[in-house]
């Protein structure tokens, strides 16, 4: 991921560190917000948060007042000093981690916004286990458009199962994710060919 970010793979030569149009888009970006913090704000009290994989902070920045606590993660080293730098409230804290190798921080929900769509299936698995320590979890994966093979296995890096046509379905084999609910909270289709993106809602106990 340093590569990525360092290379510019994913665009945004103007800046320092950019993690694709899936975290600047406007059109995806607005309504995505939206709906998280209309689940966020439902709750009597405001909830704690951990982002497992919350790159550049473009988003998860808009949702850190609408939590009891935010808990940023990345692996990147740089890019979690440079947001630490950049993003001070009371409530935030970001933390350098390998969701797959290490423990995560405890918290009530789970954001998990276009990460593990980069990741091979055996990390996958290995984050899918530690999914089941929270109470909810917000899942956005970039899928095909219509019916498609759930789940092939990709080497981890920049690139996604949409080569093969193919997406990352928890509650599908070889995940399995144990959940008591879920629902769509939202599904944006992108140009024609090019596939959609969801954001699903588990409630896991």
């Amino acid at each position: 991921m340093q590569q990525v970010y360092s290379e510019h793979l994913w665009g945004g030569d103007e800046f320092d560190f950019y993690s694709g149009e899936g975290s600047h888009a406007i059109g995806l970006i607005e309504p995505y917000v939206e709906a998280v913090v209309s689940f966020l704000t439902n709750f009597e009290e405001p909830i704690s948060v951990c982002d497992l994989g919350c790159g550049d902070f473009n988003v998860g920045m808009k949702l850190v007042e609408y939590t009891q606590k935010y808990v940023a993660i990345d692996i990147v080293p740089e890019l979690v000093d440079r947001n630490k730098k950049l993003f001070e409230q009371d409530n935030l804290e970001f933390r350098c981690l390998d969701i797959a190798k290490d423990a995560l921080p405890v918290a009530d929900c789970a954001i998990v916004k276009q990460v593990l769509q980069h990741l091979s299936n055996k990390e996958v698995q290995q984050v899918v286990e530690k999914l089941q320590n929270y109470k909810y979890v917000l899942l956005t994966e970039h899928v095909p458009e219509g019916e498609f093979e759930a789940n092939l296995d990709i080497i981890s890096g920049q690139g996604t199962r949409l080569k093969k046509n193919s997406g990352i379905n928890l509650l599908a084999s070889p995940f399995n994710l144990k959940v008591k609910e879920e629902r769509e909270l939202l599904s944006i289709n992108l140009e024609e060919g090019k596939g959609v993106i969801e954001t699903r809602l588990f409630t896991i106990f």
